[in-house]
């Protein structure tokens, strides 16, 4: 584990652990917040961390939590951490991870029923001692049994891939529903993270009941976990689809539908679509504008008068759209994939519409036929990039290091090159570029000598073997690559897998300038199992103004679908077109590809 990963847990706990001691709301969220801003840094700041001045000038690092991260790179520790471990058992965090219990139930849990862990929990549901506690029904005990059968079992976050096409289907069939006037998926999913607990959907509808009994009796639900007036909850059998992501036979995902007025709808869509740091961001503008937000609308502000506005009958200042929302705060539009507040607020953040769309990408720059471990052949290949109107699509099939993937051997890969001009010379409408995906090796070296690497049209430089190298060995490897006059594009630059390996931590800003200095792209890989450059990568290389490529890493004719989740992820990033050598016009990125030549 990186520098900045061990750190960034350290204060993800001391916000936990501050919150269950009962510390006042600011010192819990600066805590919280420190652990995000270290988390989503793409430097080391190992180097730095003596330094609490140099700690300072970085966004979001006040002198407390800079001088917490000395004392951590000094002794390797952090003295109120510790202070906190001692009066917090580490089993009472693990309670945090149950379905239903938040802070407060734990903390009751913990103080009236000395619940430390897990098996204590299970142990007081066991002999019914849970019941005597307050708001502790059977019902409420029941749910809280589920769930940690439910963790037990298959309580894993879902990559995006597995989660948006289920999420969309649910959305399908409750649109179908006589009297629904809308309906979407919401919460993380819709903002495009990588990963997600649970899915969120909204609807509205003229018939209440009928939505209830679509959304809980259909033939994927495996249990029902509340079906009320406003909002039901469902856990969803993932069978058939656990190998997809790793899970087990008895995976599952729970789905929450929400029931919302169609006059509110577009603030119940902003407010459950999150993040909660955005929000908290857009209900203090609305303060200091004299009106208050909830998800009913946003409402002149009463001070006098503590009941909800929309309980009294106030008529909102906005409700009905997200847009007339953002409108009323003297806000542009903000989409979904930026509501991480990470400055999408402020003036530095992209103008609406600036930001990569699908319709933008003209070129694919990454693609494997049945010459190594593609199922499609190089003309398959070409008729699907040919629809999607792109101008052009490299062929890059795998270097002969990856044995495992049939890797062409150098005379392999030299017949290969003629195979792909002759394509070229037979297709009309595109052009098909000879290219590989050569193994960036232990060394930083590459896997084919330059005579052989001169002849090809592109060459994506990635790492597959060697993944658990410290990060600054893993960093010296991949500045060697960069810096290799003949590479166009850094692959999957960590080798990362989502929710099953962790891959390189290499110093991202090191490799950013690097980058720059020798006019390499750094990559997108699309695939949802990867999203390699993952979202704080490409936030840092657009500040810096570094090339980017968005490719599908293309295997088979769907895994050109997964461009929607390589540009969401660039989206997240604020990645405009300028940047992405997918979306050039054909001229500029040929001259681009053959400037390296």
């Amino acid at each position: 584990m990186s520098f900045n990963a061990k750190l960034a847990s350290i204060f993800d706990r001391m916000a936990a652990m501050l919150e269950l001691t009962g510390a006042d709301r600011f010192r819990v969220n600066a805590h919280a917040k420190a652990a995000r801003v270290i988390k989503d840094s793409t430097s080391d700041l190992e180097p730095i961390a003596r330094d609490v001045k140099a700690l300072t000038a970085l966004d979001g690092i006040g002198k407390g939590t800079a001088a917490k991260i000395a004392e951590f790179a000094q002794t390797g520790t952090i003295a109120e951490h510790d202070e906190l471990a001692a009066k917090v058992p580490s089993g009472v965090l693990d309670l945090l991870d149950i379905q239903g219990l938040g802070p407060k139930t734990v903390k009751l849990l913990w103080d009236d029923k000395q619940v430390e862990s897990i098996a204590d929990l299970k142990g007081i549901i066991e002999d019914g001692s849970i019941l005597t506690l307050p708001r502790m029904g059977e019902k409420t005990v029941e749910n809280i049994k589920e769930s940690i059968a439910f963790r037990e079992s298959s309580g894993q976050r879902l990559p995006i891939g597995v989660a948006m096409p289920i999420a969309e289907a649910l959305v399908g069939r409750m649109k179908e529903l006589p009297g629904v006037s809308d309906c979407t998926f919401a919460g993380s999913l819709r903002r495009g993270k990588e990963s997600i607990g649970d899915i969120d959907i909204l609807i509205t509808t003229t018939d209440p009941e009928a939505a209830r009994a679509a959304f809980c009796e259909h033939g994927s639900v495996i249990k029902v976990l509340a079906r009320g007036e406003h909002k039901s909850s469902v856990r969803l059998s993932l069978e058939g689809l656990e190998g997809r992501f790793g899970g087990d036979a008895n995976a599952a995902v729970q789905a929450d539908l929400r029931i919302v007025p169609e006059e509110a709808w577009g603030a119940a869509l902003m407010y459950f679509t999150g993040s909660k740091e955005h929000n908290v961001r857009l209900r203090e503008r609305a303060l200091s504008e004299g009106m208050t937000l909830n998800e009913y609308g946003l409402f002149p502000e009463d001070k006098s008068d503590a009941t909800p506005p929309q309980d009294r009958g106030v008529k909102p200042v906005a409700a009905k759209t997200e847009e007339s929302i953002y409108k009323a705060l003297g806000l542009a539009y903000i989409a979904p994939t930026l509501r991480e507040d990470r400055g999408e607020l402020s003036s530095a953040a992209p103008p609406p519409g600036k930001c990569i769309e699908i319709a933008d990408i003209k070129a694919e720059l990454h693609s494997h036929t049945t010459a190594s471990d593609g199922d499609m052949s190089i003309e398959e290949s070409a008729a699907i990039a040919k629809e999607r109107g792109f101008h052009t699509l490299a062929i890059t099939d795998h270097s002969k290091s990856s044995a495992v993937a049939n890797g062409l051997s150098p005379d392999r890969l030299r017949e290969h090159i003629k195979a792909v001009r002759a394509a070229d010379r037979s297709i009309d409408g595109i052009t098909l570029l000879a290219g590989s995906e050569v193994d960036i090796l232990v060394d930083g070296t590459l896997d084919y000598d330059d005579d052989l690497l001169a002849e090809l049209d592109v060459v994506v430089a990635s790492p597959h073997a060697g993944l658990k190298a410290k990060p600054a060995q893993a960093t010296k490897r991949l500045l060697r690559a960069i810096a290799h006059p003949m590479v166009h594009i850094i692959g999957h630059p960590t080798g990362r897998l989502i929710e099953r390996r962790p891959g390189l931590e290499p110093a991202m800003d090191e490799l950013i300038a690097a980058a720059i200095e020798h006019d390499v792209a750094l990559e997108i890989n699309a695939h949802w199992m990867r999203l390699d450059l993952r979202d704080t990568h490409v936030r840092a290389a657009v500040e810096a103004g570094c090339k980017i490529a968005i490719d599908c890493d293309v295997h088979q004719s769907g895994d050109y679908d997964n461009l929607r989740y390589g540009i969401m992820t660039a989206q997240r990033g604020w990645l405009t077109p300028e940047l992405c050598v997918n979306a050039w016009p054909k001229k500029k990125l040929h001259d681009w590809l053959r400037s390296k030549r």
